[in-house]
C-alpha cells in the first residue's frame, strides 16, 4: 500500500513538474501591436518616465503644503552650569541711604549697683551723595525647562500663488516627457520587429537555396560517377554549398540576435521564447506622404514640450518679480516654562520651602502677525528677473530652430520612403529575372548544354538579388516608421 501511494505521489509530482517546465518554455506569440503594448507596460525606461509623473505629483504636494498651517512642538530641559551675569548701575534706583549708629551713654552708678540696663540701638539716616560702582547680578536658577507648541499660517505670498500655477504646468511637462519616451519605445520596438521579420524571411530563402543547391550537388555527384561530369564541377558546387551553409548559419545567429534585441526593447526576459505572428507581406504597405500644408507642428511631442517649457519660463519670471511683494504670516505660540535650583523640583513642577509647596512652572501664550517687506537686496532680484527673461528668449529662439529641424526630417524621411519603395520595385524585378536565369541555367545544365560554372554564377546572382530585395524591404519599413515619427503620428 505504501509503495503504491509513493508511486502515485511521485507520478503526480513528476507530471506537475513536467507541466511547469512546459509552461515556462512555451513561447509567447506576439503581433507588432501586442509587442508594443507589452513594451508600454514593461519597458524600464517607460516605467522610469511614469515614476517621474509620480515625482511631479509629490512636488505639487510640497508646494501646496507651504500654504497649510505649520505646527511644531518643542520640549527643552537644561542645566545652567554658569548663570549669565549682567551689570547694573545701582545709582539708577535713586540716592542711597547712609546709616550711622548713635553713641549710647550708660550711667556708671547703674553699672556699679548692678542694675539692669536696657540698651536700645539707635541710628541716624541720611541720603548719600556718593555714586556707587556698577554691580553684577545673575538672573535665573540652575535648572530650567520649557514645553511649547508653535503654529504659523501663510496669509499672503505672491510666489506661493505662482508656484501653484507652475506646479500644474510642471505636471503637464512631465506627462509630455513620458509621452516622448513612449514614442521612442514604439519606434524602437517597431523597427526591431520589422528587422526580425525581414531576417526570418531571408533565412527561409537561404534554406530553400541550400536545399536546391544540395539537390544539384547530389545530381552532379551522380553524373560524375557515371563519367559524364568532371570532378572540378563537383568541387565547385561543393564550395558553393559550403559557403551557402556558412551564410545560413550566420543568418540564423543574426535572427536570434534580432529576437533578443526585440525582447530587450520590449522589456521582456531574454530567456523567454518569443514567436512573431505578423507576416512580412502584411507589414509592407505603402505609407501616405504627409503634406506640409496639412501638418501641424504641435503634432510633434518635442514642439509641445517646448511650448510647455516656455509657459514655465514665463511663470518663472513672475515668480522672480513676486519677490518684491511683502509676505504676511500669522504666528502663535503656547506653552509652559519653569526653573528651579533642584532638578527634582523641576521635574515634579513645584518647589518645597519648609512645609509648603510652590509652583515653579508657568504658562505663556502669544498670537501675532508678521509682515516681511523687502526693501533692498543688493539688486539680486533684478538680476534674477533679467536671467529669467533671457532664458525665455532662448526658448523662443528654439522654436524656429525646431521648426526647421522638423521640416528637414519630414522632407528627408519622405524622400527616403519614396526612394525605398522605388528600389523595392526595381529589386523585385531583378529578383524575378535572377530566379528565371537560375531556373533556365539549371535546366540547361541537366540537359548537358550548359556548364556547371553558369549554374554557380546564376545561384550567386540569385542570392545577391534576394539579399538586395529584402534589404530594400527593410529600408522601406524603417523609412515608413521614420516618416510616421517625423509627422507626429507614430503613437496614434
Amino acid at each position: 500500500m505504501k509503495k503504491q501511494l509513493f508511486r502515485f505521489l511521485f507520478a503526480g509530482i513528476f507530471s506537475w513538474s513536467a507541466q511547469t517546465v512546459t509552461a515556462q518554455q512555451a513561447p509567447q506569440a506576439f503581433s507588432l501591436q501586442q509587442s508594443i503594448d507589452y513594451a508600454l507596460a514593461n519597458q524600464p525606461n517607460l516605467k522610469n518616465a511614469q515614476l517621474q509623473n509620480e515625482i511631479a505629483k509629490a512636488r505639487i504636494g510640497q508646494i501646496r503644503s507651504q500654504g497649510l498651517p505649520q505646527i511644531n512642538a518643542a520640549v527643552e530641559v537644561g542645566n545652567n552650569v554658569v548663570l549669565q551675569k549682567t551689570l547694573i548701575d545701582p545709582n539708577t534706583f535713586g540716592p542711597q541711604l547712609e546709616i550711622t549708629p548713635r553713641t549710647l551713654t550708660v550711667p556708671a552708678a547703674d553699672i556699679n549697683q548692678g542694675r539692669d540696663v536696657l540698651i536700645t540701638p539707635a541710628f541716624d539716616t541720611a541720603r548719600s551723595t556718593r555714586s556707587l560702582p556698577p554691580q553684577t547680578l545673575a538672573f535665573g536658577l540652575k535648572y530650567s525647562g520649557s514645553a511649547a507648541i508653535s503654529a504659523s499660517q501663510l496669509l499672503f505670498d505672491g510666489s506661493y500663488l505662482i508656484g501653484l500655477k507652475a506646479a500644474k504646468v510642471y505636471t503637464a511637462l512631465s506627462q509630455k516627457q513620458a509621452q516622448q519616451t513612449e514614442i521612442d519605445v514604439i519606434d524602437q520596438v517597431t523597427k526591431a520587429y520589422y528587422g526580425v521579420l525581414v531576417s526570418r524571411e531571408r533565412l527561409n530563402l537561404l534554406d530553400r537555396n541550400l536545399e536546391r543547391l544540395e539537390n544539384q550537388l547530389r545530381e552532379i555527384t551522380e553524373i560524375n560517377r557515371q563519367g559524364l561530369a568532371e570532378k572540378i564541377d563537383v568541387d565547385r558546387l561543393r564550395v558553393a554549398y559550403n559557403n551557402l551553409k556558412v551564410e545560413k548559419d550566420k543568418a540564423t545567429r543574426l535572427v536570434e540576435l534580432g529576437v533578443d534585441l526585440l525582447k530587450f526593447q520590449m522589456g521582456m526576459d531574454l530567456s523567454q521564447p518569443l514567436e512573431l505572428t505578423d507576416k512580412l507581406e502584411n507589414a509592407l504597405v505603402e505609407a501616405e506622404v504627409v503634406a506640409n500644408s496639412n501638418f501641424d507642428y504641435s503634432q510633434r511631442i518635442e514642439y509641445s514640450i517646448l511650448e510647455t517649457q516656455r509657459d514655465l519660463a514665463k511663470l518663472d519670471i513672475k515668480n522672480k518679480q513676486s519677490g518684491y511683494y511683502p509676505k504676511l504670516l500669522l504666528n502663535g505660540r503656547y506653552g509652559y516654562s519653569g526653573s528651579s535650583n533642584s532638578f527634582r523640583d523641576l521635574a515634579r513642577f513645584e518647589t518645597q520651602v519648609a512645609e509648603k509647596f510652590y509652583p515653579n512652572w508657568f504658562n505663556f501664550a502669544f498670537v501675532g502677525v508678521s509682515l516681511q517687506v523687502p526693501i533692498f537686496d543688493g539688486l539680486r532680484k533684478k538680476y534674477e528677473v533679467q536671467e529669467a527673461k533671457l532664458t525665455l528668449k532662448t526658448l523662443d529662439n528654439g522654436f524656429r530652430n525646431l521648426q526647421q529641424s522638423i521640416d528637414l526630417q519630414l522632407n528627408q524621411s519622405n524622400t527616403n520612403l519614396q526612394n525605398a519603395l522605388q528600389v523595392i520595385k526595381s529589386q523585385k524585378e531583378s529578383l524575378e529575372l535572377a530566379t528565371e536565369v537560375a531556373r533556365v541555367t539549371n535546366i540547361k545544365f541537366k540537359e548537358g548544354v550548359g556548364s556547371n560554372l553558369e549554374v554557380i554564377t546564376a545561384e550567386t546572382e540569385l542570392r545577391q538579388a534576394q539579399t538586395n530585395y529584402y534589404a530594400a524591404i527593410y529600408d522601406a519599413l524603417i523609412a515608413k516608421v521614420d516618416l510616421q515619427k517625423s509627422a507626429g503620428t507614430l503613437h496614434k
